[in-house]
Formats: structure tokens, C-alpha cells, sequence
């Protein structure tokens, strides 16, 4: 396989914050096989008919661009991880897999999107805090290295946002958070032209490791969020891809 990757605060209010909180986040293989006699028409939406190609990366020497495709996905996920459940905010993935002349199988990683999403009860974990701008929290996936779509492996790191916190504060920081993803049902198509395929997937073994880097806060902020913790832990993955052969592909 081919896989290609690339504080000043006040300290009166980080002693506040941390008293408050000491006492108080493919895939092509999940798809399975599947055939276009399989597939049935639906309306689409106009997000789905317009998807976005740009992020689609670069070919490696000597590969077939009429035997290689950009896979576009976006996902829903929900995350339970220690004391945190929620409904992240949509994730975006690019990627382009396809035969190398040798003839095997290989992957070429693009792009991750995704926007913060905000967590119930803020740094502090109750609901009286959870609006206050400077106790706010959020968590915000990115990619996190390593990925294979072909078995449904991929790793992320959990930003964790707030003013109070080191911008370098995740969970995942030094070593990201793996998931394994399994299929929850077989994989549906939903369109043949665009094609447009949906699939339910879900992890419930993988482990959460502590936030890290995350400055003062860091000790009260693990206690909030009941990390590390390395079991009890559940992502589940609604998704839908659609994908263009490279020689399909718009050119620049």
C-alpha cells in the first residue's frame, strides 16, 4: 500500500478554571463489494451533485490515471470517550486509491475537513458554564497520520478548543487515537450516476488516550473528560462517498 501524509493568559483565570474543574472525540473496504444492478436512483442533494474534487492528490509515478479514483466521503460521526458523548460536527475525506504497475493495490491520502463542535457543560462540565465564552469547550477532529481505506484504518487527533487552553492541546497529541471500523450493515447504493454509495460502520474497542499539551488546565481538564480511558469507548460512522476516475477528472 501507498499511503502518502504530509499562551498568554491570565493566571488568576487558569487558577479559577482549574478549582472549577478540580471540584467538578471506508471507507472503501467497510463498503464491501458491490454491484451497479445493486444500485437505485434517489434524489440527490445539491451538495451531493456538486462535490468537491480539489482535494484530490497527485497521482505516483507510473499509475494508470483510467484505473485510479478520487473518493470523496462525508461522515456523521458520534463519539463516546470516557465522560464525553457527542455528535461531531461533519467530516470531509479525500482520498485516491487504485493498481500500481506491478499490480498492487495502493493509496494516496488528500485531504480532511472538519469544524469544531462544541461540548455540553464546557471546561468545567456543568450546564451554568457550558455558555460562558471563557469556559467554553470544543472538540475538533483532524487526521491524524495514518490511514488505510481499504480496511477501514484511520487515525485522528481530537483538538480541544477553548480560550483557557494551549492551542497545541488534543487528545491524540503525541500519538493519535487508531479506530479499526467494522461494518454495522451491508454498504447501499444510493445513486449510479453521480455514484453515490452510503454505509454504517461503528468502533467500540479502540483506546482513548489522556489530552496532552494542553498547559495548567491539563491534570483537571483529563479528570473532566474521564481520559485516558481504554475501554468503554464507541464511535459510530454514518457515511456516503461518491468517486471519479482520474481520467474523469476536471482539469485545472
Amino acid at each position: 500500500m501507498l499511503n502518502t501524509t504530509t499562551d498568554g493568559r491570565s493566571p488568576s483565570l487558569a487558577r479559577r478554571a482549574a478549582l472549577t474543574l478540580a471540584g467538578a472525540t471506508a471507507l472503501t473496504g467497510l463498503a464491501g463489494a458491490y454491484t451497479p444492478s445493486s444500485a437505485h436512483s434517489e434524489p440527490l442533494s445539491t451538495t451531493t451533485q456538486a462535490t468537491d474534487f480539489s482535494d484530490c492528490p497527485a497521482l505516483p509515478a507510473g499509475a494508470d490515471p483510467a484505473r485510479w479514483r478520487c473518493e470523496v466521503h462525508s461522515a456523521a460521526p458520534q463519539l463516546t470517550m470516557g465522560k464525553v458523548t457527542v455528535a461531531l460536527a461533519p467530516i470531509t475525506m479525500t482520498h485516491a486509491e487504485g493498481p500500481m504497475p506491478d499490480g498492487t493495490k495502493a493509496q494516496v491520502w488528500g485531504a480532511m475537513h472538519s469544524t469544531p463542535t462544541a461540548l455540553p457543560g464546557g471546561l468545567t462540565g456543568t450546564s451554568a458554564d457550558e455558555h460562558s465564552r471563557l469556559l467554553r469547550l470544543a472538540i475538533k477532529p483532524e487526521y491524524g497520520g495514518r490511514s488505510d481505506f481499504y480496511t477501514g484504518q484511520f487515525s485522528l487527533r481530537l483538538r480541544l478548543l477553548s480560550p483557557l487552553l494551549s492551542h497545541r492541546c488534543a487528545i491524540g497529541a503525541s500519538a493519535p487515537v487508531d479506530f479499526q471500523l467494522k461494518r454495522s450493515g451491508p454498504s447501499e447504493w444510493v445513486s449510479q450516476d453521480p455514484p453515490v454509495i452510503k454505509f454504517s460502520a461503528y468502533d467500540d474497542v479502540f483506546t482513548a488516550p489522556a489530552a496532552e499539551e494542553c498547559g495548567p488546565l491539563t491534570v483537571p481538564l483529563n479528570r473532566r473528560l474521564g481520559l485516558p480511558a481504554p475501554s468503554g469507548n464507541l464511535m459510530t460512522y454514518d457515511a456516503t462517498y461518491t468517486f471519479r476516475m482520474y481520467d474523469q477528472l476536471p482539469t485545472a
